[in-house]
């Protein structure tokens, strides 16, 4: 399965401003089922971007528009394979809790058990954990976060405007509504009080036509991941009620939103701004192979022989 993905996003100034500096997560991780055929940045203004990889092995992009501007437009593009993933059991044994030991989980796995900026055990989290019956995982890790993902998804209505992008999640567990970001905030800290490690990802969900997805077509996405031993990073979309699959298109992990914005930036100026995005991701054809590009344009002739005279040769194509 291919993805074509097209991520626009626009600040517009009441005012010029200069010297906008832009860090950028947007394109998705090669890893596991999903690989990267093609990724692209441009900027307008033009600028000259830079990139790393960050600590969670997320690529950053970061770039500089020095020249005076009031409206700044960055466009990804990218494609994505995603291969099937195989099928996962419906529970984990009884001894998968006995699992989570030293011997089996590294640093990164014990900074994925602490609280995060977003993802906290506070007083409301606690009340609303046991209210549902959530105190303690009732069964196997799998089963209970399975239990977990439906308990949040059938607990709070999917609203825009409700909680902003920096609200903690007392502000959702109050309304009872939110966002994907508000929701995955929750599951996480939820798991962590359960000694799971988890963690957040940012990245894009393909709506198929007919599916009871709550989530926006046209926005970013955000989930969860789990650590279970036997089964590794396992997603959970408390959004939508699934676990992540095929259609789920992860473009940055981190302990939370903090740490995986896909824009993070400032600017120079006396100025309010605007935020506008426009997100699309269809299916495609597979991308073509360098090799599926060519075509003979001179076909080769009889093989050289003594009698014929030296030619030079030209390396040239026709333009047709």
């Amino acid at each position: 399965m291919f993805y074509s993905i097209r991520h626009v996003t626009r600040f517009c100034y009441s005012a010029p401003v200069r010297e906008s500096v832009m860090e950028l997560r947007m394109q998705p991780r090669s890893e596991g089922p999903q690989t990267v055929r093609s990724f692209h940045i441009t900027t307008d203004p033009r600028a000259q971007l830079y990139a790393y990889t960050d600590h969670f092995g997320n690529a950053v992009y970061h770039f500089n528009a020095l020249k005076s501007h009031d409206e700044l437009r960055i466009e990804a593009v990218a494609t994505v394979e995603f291969s099937r993933l195989p099928p996962l059991p419906e529970a984990t044994d009884d001894l998968e809790w006995h699992r989570y030991n030293a011997f089996n989980l590294t640093d990164e796995h014990f900074d994925l058990l602490e609280p995060s900026h977003f993802a906290v055990v506070s007083p409301a989290l606690a009340s609303f954990m046991r209210d549902k019956g959530l105190e303690r995982p009732a069964a196997d890790p799998l089963t209970s976060m399975k239990r977990l993902n439906a308990a949040i998804y059938e607990a709070f209505d999917y609203e825009v405007g409700i909680t902003e992008v920096h609200s903690p999640i007392d502000h959702a567990l109050t309304e009872g509504r939110g966002v994907c970001q508000d929701f995955a905030h929750i599951m996480i800290a939820a798991a962590r009080r359960w000694n799971i490690p988890a963690r957040y990802v940012s990245g894009y969900l393909y709506h198929r036509p007919k599916t009871a997805d709550r989530s926006g077509a046209d926005a970013t996405h955000a989930w969860m991941e789990a650590w279970l031993p036997s089964l590794g990073w396992v997603g959970f979309d408390p959004t939508n009620n699934v676990l992540a699959g095929e259609r789920h298109i992860r473009a940055a992990v981190g302990r939370d939103y903090a740490d995986v914005p896909p824009t993070r930036g400032t600017f120079k100026g006396m100025a309010e701004s605007e935020l506008a995005i426009a997100v699309s991701v269809e299916p495609t054809a597979a991308p073509a192979r360098h090799e599926d590009f060519l075509r003979v344009a001179r076909p080769m002739r009889a093989q050289p022989t003594s009698s014929m005279p030296e030619r030079l040769y030209q390396q040239q194509q026709q333009q047709q």
